[in-house]
């Protein structure tokens, strides 16, 4: 399927914590930042296969896109975006989210990578309505 849609994939050998990862989008986000970086830790994880539970790669990660990379090293170090990533945590136990990606809508799930036509037929069985091109 990624080769369908052109996604860049590595053959990962390992999986790695995510949480310091988590907390560097959080904080990127904040920074105007939230698409580079997960662009950025996607290439990183899936296509480069680096450890993105390590400070150091998480620090290059997001020096590559811009972002300060003391700041960087502060906001990792001190956790200051540990109770953000908890909440998001929480809300998706609350949701009843257990794998990720997870489509919601309407009280219904998808889960999985999804085709196109999959999610098409997910919007159209809760009678939403295509959007016409501007």
């Amino acid at each position: 399927m990624a080769d369908e849609l052109g996604l860049p994939l590595g053959n990962r050998e390992k999986t790695y914590n995510s949480r310091l990862a988590q907390e560097l989008s959080k904080w990127a986000e904040s920074q105007a930042q939230g698409d580079a970086i997960h662009d950025a830790l996607f290439r990183a994880y899936f296509v480069d296969d680096l450890n993105i539970a390590e400070t150091s790669v998480l620090i290059e990660v997001g020096e590559s896109i811009g972002l300060p990379g003391e700041k960087i090293r502060e906001v990792l170090e001190t956790r200051a975006y540990r109770e953000a990533v908890d909440l998001d945590w929480s809300r998706c136990r609350d949701l009843g989210i257990r794998a990720v990606p997870t489509f919601l809508f309407n009280g219904q799930a998808l889960v999985g990578a999804q085709s196109y036509a999959n999610l098409s037929q997910f919007l159209e069985a809760s009678n939403v309505n295509r959007r016409k091109p501007v």
